[in-house]
């Protein structure tokens, strides 16, 4: 199939020319972003000056909340148990949690007896840069659709009223039963838009909270600036007009519920993990000496992106008191993001850049299990509140305590003294003594990761999560 290469570079050239008329630093914040990584790490100063200074994209002057207008359309007939999810990004072009998740979830949703499919936003890929515009591919046997117009208009309220145009048409071909949204609010407002349009209903899968994401990684502004306030307000407009609330975890469940969604329309759908990661680990040597790591020497680790709320500096602080105390550590720290040159530098100045603190950049997701072959204790010092990840799923179901920050997300994961331990977050010295009772007791390591694992095994496949969500659809007469 072509890859329309003619239809790509237009959106490509719209999306530019849009970024120009809302600010034009944000062309060239936008040019630096699509480097690639070596090259945009060495240009790390600019994107922080950048940043700093371009105007926030979105339309933090929009009313709020706004719903985006009902598309045009003619009444379809459903076909039972087809569900058309509607998300921002997906696989192969955006690899992150979330493209992760939407591709797990669904074809555990096909294996289950479902019928979905996946629509991306509008633009994606080739308004993110990427010279393929076609507009339907397969993966996993999961039918991935695009929107793809030869130009997209100007303004967020005129691109959403275009995608959800597109998607009614996608939805007259399909006939889809139910509509699942995965947050962002975009995406929950154009499948409310579909709903006023066919009648079909709305199930939102909150993954997070868009709003908390973006204060923290928008330098210099805070939660009182009217972009958050106005994100916000989508997103607890989305939670509370949807028919159904899906969401990781305890924790962000009752955020939800505090916003005024009434809790029995409201439930847990967790993290879950590949089956392939309940098998034993492979053989770690081999990485370990491609690394360095010398057969004595003890190592901590986390995979994640490298963001503020991830805290990666207090596992720096806590690895340097190790090696203070003389205590043979290792850290690996495998993936990347716009706090990993701060973290560099910070190693640098720790003393952790004789190779103590070793910096790998992603892996892609098959190579994930080889990283974890080489821990001894997975680490999760985030500070983020309500937000449970994966990555510490993942591990857990590979056999590895897992050390955490005691906060709401990760009371859902890890209970400590039987397959981790929570700490109070950015308390270094205190992620220093346990660690170091953890490295000098190899049956403690060994009991608490097998209870991990069976955590895992027992409430968090994706068969589970897949059967949770048919129960959802089935409640709201979708099946």
């Amino acid at each position: 199939m072509s890859r329309r290469p003619v239809r790509a570079l237009t959106l490509a050239v719209s999306v530019a020319w849009a970024e120009l008329r809302h600010d034009p630093l944000r062309p060239a914040l936008l040019a630096v972003r699509l480097l690639p990584t070596p090259v945009r790490r060495a240009l790390r100063r600019l994107e922080i000056r950048l940043t700093a200074r371009a105007r926030p994209s979105g339309p933090s002057d929009e009313p709020s909340p706004a719903r985006v207008p009902a598309p045009p359309g003619r009444p379809i007939l459903p076909v039972p148990g087809r569900v058309l999810h509607l998300v921002t990004h997906g696989l192969p072009y955006r690899q992150a949690g979330h493209t992760l998740r939407t591709q797990a979830l669904t074809r555990a949703q096909s294996a289950a007896g479902l019928d979905p499919h996946v629509v991306t936003r509008i633009g994606f890929p080739a308004a993110q840069g990427v010279f393929d515009a076609r507009p339907l591919q397969l993966l996993g046997g999961v039918p991935q659709h695009r929107l793809l117009p030869r130009w997209l208009p100007y303004g967020s309220g005129a691109v959403l009223a275009r995608n959800a145009e597109l998607a009614a048409r996608l939805v007259e071909r399909l006939r889809p039963s139910v509509l699942h949204a995965a947050g962002d609010h975009g995406n929950g407002r154009v499948a409310l838009a579909l709903r006023e349009t066919y009648g079909l209903p709305v199930v939102y899968e909150v993954r997070g909270f868009p709003e908390e994401s973006w204060s923290a990684q928008a330098h210099g502004r805070s939660r009182s600036d009217g972009t958050y306030r106005v994100r916000r307000e989508w997103e607890t407009y989305c939670m509370r007009e949807s028919d159904a609330v899906l969401t990781l975890g305890e924790a962000m469940k009752a955020e939800i519920v505090s916003r005024g969604v009434p809790e029995e329309r409201v439930r847990v759908v967790p993290h879950a993990v590949d089956p392939l990661f309940l098998e034993p680990l492979p053989d770690g040597g081999a990485v370990r000496t491609r690394l360095g790591i010398g057969p004595e020497e003890y190592v901590v680790g986390t995979v994640s992106g490298f963001t503020r709320h991830e805290a990666i500096a207090t596992l720096l602080e806590s690895g340097a008191e190790l090696r203070r105390r003389g205590v043979p550590v290792r850290l690996l720290l495998v993936g990347d993001g716009p706090e990993r040159t701060a973290l560099e530098y910070l190693a640098g100045r720790l003393g952790l850049r004789d190779g103590t603190a070793l910096f790998t950049g992603r892996v892609p997701q098959e190579q994930v299990r080889d990283c974890h072959a080489v821990l001894d204790v997975f680490a999760v010092p985030r500070t983020d509140r309500l937000v449970t990840p994966l990555e510490p799923a993942e591990a857990m179901a590979s056999g590895l305590p897992v050390v955490a920050s005691d906060v709401p997300a990760m009371r859902d994961l890890v209970e400590s003294g039987v397959n981790g331990r929570l700490i109070p977050p950015e308390s270094s010295l205190v992620w220093a003594d346990t660690l170091e009772m953890l490295f000098s007791s190899q049956k403690t390591r060994r009991t608490w990761g097998a209870a991990a694992q069976a955590l895992v095994a027992r409430e968090r496949t994706w068969a589970r999560v897949a059967a949770a969500t048919r129960d959802t659809y089935h409640a709201l007469g979708c099946l």
